[in-house]
């Protein structure tokens, strides 16, 4: 379990409320709840979760429990040592009635913005490899701040040409999100994303999923980095070194984030930052970008929010395995959405709602998507699967997210315009 520094838990006669990021390490894997505590002349209040807390601080030590629905007892005792907090939990056996397990626990205190939503900025110090709620937040957010920030490239290496990182979709963050708690949906909107060097890397190539068997036995030296070279002013792309047919080949660019996710749910284990899922990850969509909002299911305490991947450009589906990968300064604000549930990741532009399905194969992408637009449709207007299966039948648009992963990704598209006859939902809004 990975521990926590924490701020020391002042003792006056009356602290003000302070918010905390308990992990309890079950049996190696770490449960991750909000704490809230307020001490008053020693005595403690406050929530641990949904669950009210009672009990005393004496000095550096704390003891206080909480207690569940069904009116079984959680107890904590702990002190404070070297700007840390730990001890251990008291819990009920997850499979036994009445016997008690110990487990160990450390806390982390979270400073929350006060005042009114502003502009932040996070200068990333450190970067992640896979999607978790393991870490320490990088920055508390609210909805509505603007957090500008900047991502790495896939191969670790920033805006000055530096490697920062080890290989393999660095991400930016976890961004914990004040007020997220798990069933909640998190809406994430790309505000604005910038080049911020003048070069990009790519590969030769045709991704497995793409290449036939005649193919293959012709693209045996094949998979060679490329060097791109990027005119920010002009907003274009070209090759450093291009063979004699390609010297005038020149491409308008379009920033994307190839990786956008929270942290998994408790009991799943660390999700790699090439990976992908309900919960976002390695998505590798080039629908996601300046403009797009994108809508993730919450399971953890503040979300813990991660991006990074950035693409100047990318052709659907990824198809030589790495797109114009380069670094990017980006902004975005967040939302936090009433519990639905949520198959797959959505995206919204400005015209057009789209899901995106991702699985092992193509054929179960597709399955994927499709159930999860007639879910949106559902949830969103009322519809019943036949109905919404003919919006699908004459609307929509399926393209190839990506090809390049270990999953594959299918994007379903409906154009908003399509919709603007359908009754919606009052809850939709």
């Amino acid at each position: 379990m990975i521990g926590l520094t924490v701020l020391a838990v002042a003792s006056p006669a009356a602290a003000a409320p302070q918010t905390w990021l308990m992990s309890v390490d079950r049996w190696g894997n770490a449960e991750h709840t909000l704490l809230t505590l307020d001490t008053v002349d020693g005595v403690l209040s406050g929530r641990f979760g949904d669950w009210a807390l009672e009990g005393r601080q004496d000095g550096d030590r704390l003891v206080f429990s909480a207690t569940d629905g069904d009116g079984v007892p959680y107890k904590f005792e702990g002190t404070q040592a070297d700007g840390v907090l730990s001890g251990w939990a008291d819990y009920p056996d997850t499979s036994n009635v009445g016997p008690r397990v110990r487990h160990g626990f450390r806390a982390q205190r979270l400073e929350i913005p006060t005042g009114a939503p502003g502009r932040r900025t996070y200068s990333p110090e450190r970067f992640s490899n896979t999607f978790t709620a393991d870490l320490a937040p990088a920055m508390v957010i609210r909805p509505g701040d603007v957090v500008a920030t900047r991502t790495i490239d896939s191969g670790g290496i920033d805006e000055h040409g530096d490697v920062v990182a080890l290989y393999g979709n660095p991400q930016t963050g976890p961004f914990f999100v004040a007020g997220a708690k798990a069933g909640d949906v998190l809406a994430v909107h790309i505000r604005r994303l910038r080049l911020n060097r003048d070069f990009a890397d790519s590969l030769d190539g045709v991704t497995g999923r793409a290449m036939s068997l005649g193919l293959a036995a012709r693209a045996t030296d094949l998979g060679k980095r490329v060097r791109w070279r990027l005119d920010r002013q002009a907003g274009t792309a070209r090759l450093e070194n291009p063979p004699e047919r390609l010297e005038n080949y020149v491409v308008p660019v379009r920033p994307m984030l190839g990786g956008l996710g929270v942290a998994p749910d408790f009991g799943f284990a660390e999700q790699s930052a090439g990976d992908s899922g309900r919960w976002g990850g390695n998505m590798d969509f080039n629908g996601i970008g300046e403009g797009a909002t994108v809508y993730l299911p919450v399971f953890q305490p503040g979300a813990m929010l991660f991006l990074g991947d950035g693409h100047a450009l990318q052709g659907d589906g990824e198809t030589t395995q790495w797109a114009l990968e380069t670094s990017l300064d980006v902004e975005f604000s967040v939302d936090i959405l009433p519990s639905r549930p949520l198959a797959a990741p959505r995206i919204e532009t400005a015209d057009r709602i789209t899901v995106l399905g991702q699985s092992s194969s193509m054929d179960e992408a597709v399955k994927a998507a499709t159930a999860a637009m007639i879910q949106w449709l559902e949830q969103d207007y009322g519809l019943s699967v036949s109905e919404a299966s003919l919006i699908l039948g004459t609307a929509a648009e399926y393209r190839v997210a990506t090809l390049a992963g270990r999953n594959a990704g299918m994007a379903l598209s409906l154009e908003k315009v399509r919709l603007r006859d359908v009754p919606r939902n009052s809850t939709a809004d």
